[in-house]
């Protein structure tokens, strides 16, 4: 195996099953796995098959090592192959989709033949012709997901739900190459889209799999009945987290990858001359985190984050701040444990600093179900409007997190925060810090915005 072209080893070629098995050394392999490695390898044999392979399920089913498992039967297997990795998020793609692909290369008997990077998984004698690579997705950069004219090719789409429909219609382009593999996985969490149109518009295109987690050895079976339990068997939460089904009612995006890849880039002049207002996210758990973020004019800054520090010193904390800064507006978050801390601060600093509830009525509740989705819906106004944000990533991953559906009186309704960390996303506290910035309308329309009405919020 010591050039290119003795390296692809002809034993695999269509049998990507016993790769897993004798190079991986994986014994337990689920059904559903089974099922579609077998199909892959019958399509590597018949053209007229289709090589287009879409996968919606519950959690926990062995999806993201599935993904990896392919990637390297495909990278051992075929001479100068190109792999395109993408996932939801950035976050999905680098701490999850693209760190399960290097642990399995680590276990890999041919492990020693490839090398992992943050963003590159190539072959050591041909860097520049064998490689995988990890692209985030975006709307601007759609290019990077257009066909090549390479003999080999695959393509990769994690949680695909939330993957822009552009996206994948510049990837139809790669098609037209014989070798050309595509395969997306994911919860189901919107009814329309691409990856839905798997099951419906496209079907005649792709071969489609639905898993429930119930029925798959590896996944959580005591949490999974806890949902089920607390939900319901047909509730929309089992139907997308548990059964591998799309919600009944629609959830849709809420802030979108473009609204805050302008506002990275946007850059806002003259706003010294605005007052300074603070928002404060209260921690709820362990691994959440208190964030304190600041609004002039159009410029959000994130000052200060923290985690481990009980009431009165996340209070003292805030205090400290304030006293540092002047703002002339403190939004604090008061829900649960963030009521003793917002007491604590109003104690020492006075009238500037104003409690708000996420779950409490919205100011304008025809529209919105509560004041968490109204200020949800200001920033996203504002964003629109031209916000300066700051190029964090955990920012941006917040912001990109919450879905969002109608409630039965038709109001807008945003994805509660223990449902985003369920799909396993972190708690958005860098976003709910900057929400509450626009905590009330005075803000945004004396300091430094001129609105313009959004009339994108019909189905």
């Amino acid at each position: 195996m010591a050039s290119n072209g003795d390296f692809v080893v002809g034993k695999y070629f269509n049998n990507p099953l016993l790769y897993v098995k004798e190079i991986l050394g994986v014994n337990n392999v689920e059904p559903w796995q089974i099922e579609l490695m077998t199909d892959i390898g019958k399509a590597v044999d018949d053209p007229e098959l289709p090589r287009r392979f879409a996968v919606r399920s519950g959690h926990g089913v062995g999806k993201t090592a599935l993904m990896s498992w392919l990637n390297k039967w495909f990278m051992t297997t075929r001479p100068d192959p190109q792999i395109v990795v993408t996932a939801n998020t950035v976050q999905q793609l680098t701490t999850k989709t693209w760190r399960e692909l290097a642990k399995w290369n680590q276990k890999a008997i041919d492990g020693d033949y490839f090398e992992h990077t943050a963003t590159k998984f190539f072959m050591k004698s041909a860097p520049k012709t064998w490689f995988a690579s990890a692209i985030p997705w975006s709307e601007k950069n759609s290019e990077a997901f257009a066909g090549t004219h390479e003999e080999h090719l695959m393509y990769q789409f994690d949680e695909a739900s939330a993957i822009a429909d552009i996206i994948f219609d510049v990837s139809e382009g790669a098609m037209t190459t014989p070798g050309c593999f595509w395969l997306v996985f994911g919860n189901p969490t919107r009814n329309t889209g691409r990856f839905s149109e798997c099951w419906g518009k496209y079907r005649h295109r792709w071969k489609t799999y639905e898993v429930d987690s119930r029925n798959v050895s590896i996944a959580d079976q005591k949490k999974i009945s806890e949902w089920v339990e607390d939900e319901g068997e047909d509730s929309d939460f089992v139907r997308v987290r548990v059964r591998g089904l799309p919600p009944r009612s629609s959830m849709f995006e809420f802030i979108g990858q473009e609204d805050v890849e302008n506002c990275i880039e946007y850059t806002a002049e003259g706003y010294e001359e605005f007052p300074k207002i603070l928002g404060i996210d209260i921690a709820r758990f362990g691994d959440d985190r208190n964030v304190i973020a600041m609004k002039q004019g159009r410029k959000i800054e994130i000052l200060k984050t923290w985690t481990g520090l009980d009431g009165m010193q996340s209070a003292s904390r805030i205090i400290e701040t304030i006293q540092e800064l002047n703002p002339e507006l403190t939004f604090i978050d008061g829900g649960g444990v963030g009521g003793p801390v917002f007491d604590r601060v109003k104690q020492i600093v006075g009238d500037s600093v104003i409690e708000i509830n996420f779950g409490s009525k919205a100011t304008n509740d025809k529209k919105w179900f509560n004041k968490r989705t109204e200020m949800w819906g200001d920033l996203r106004d504002a964003m629109r409007a031209g916000l300066d944000l700051p190029d964090i990533t955990d920012l941006k991953n917040d912001l990109l997190a919450p879905l969002y559906k109608f409630s039965p009186k038709e109001q807008i309704m945003l994805e509660r925060k223990q449902d985003i960390k369920k799909r396993g996303l972190a708690s958005t506290d860098y976003a709910d810090a900057v929400a509450l910035l626009f905590a009330e309308s005075v803000v945004h329309k004396d300091y430094g915005f001129k609105m313009e009405p959004v009339t994108e919020w019909s189905m």
